[in-house]
């Protein structure tokens, strides 16, 4: 599955309807994010049971505050509608691979005590 656009409006069932969703907040402008994109898509193709969202924070500026988004690119993935990480800056393809594995792989019954 390619990546889709996430907005304030679609953002909270994206989150909810879907077992694992990485979220990348990004805007246009930032050379960072323009280079963390095609490793987002990358990982994208080869996971398509999971949901790979883009936010562009320039047109969705409520969603990133309430977020809590303060610089970009910032990566947030949910599992069961819980927020499981949130880290600003570009990970390289391997980092991003071994951070899909650990989101797969967590047990959310533990999560909850």
């Amino acid at each position: 599955m390619a990546t889709q656009a996430v907005t304030t409006q679609t953002f909270e069932k994206t989150i909810t309807d879907n077992d694992i969703v990485l979220v990348d907040f990004w805007a246009t402008w930032c050379g960072p994010c323009r280079a963390f994109g095609p490793v987002f898509e990358q990982a994208s193709e080869k996971n398509p049971d999971i949901v790979f969202a883009k936010v562009d924070v320039d047109q969705n500026q409520e969603l990133a505050g309430a977020a809590g988004i303060q610089s970009i690119p910032t990566l947030m993935v949910s599992k069961k509608g819980q927020i499981i990480f949130k880290q600003a800056g570009a990970l390289r393809a391997s980092d991003l691979d071994d951070l899909i594995t650990q989101a797969r792989n967590l047990d959310m019954s533990k999560t909850a005590e």
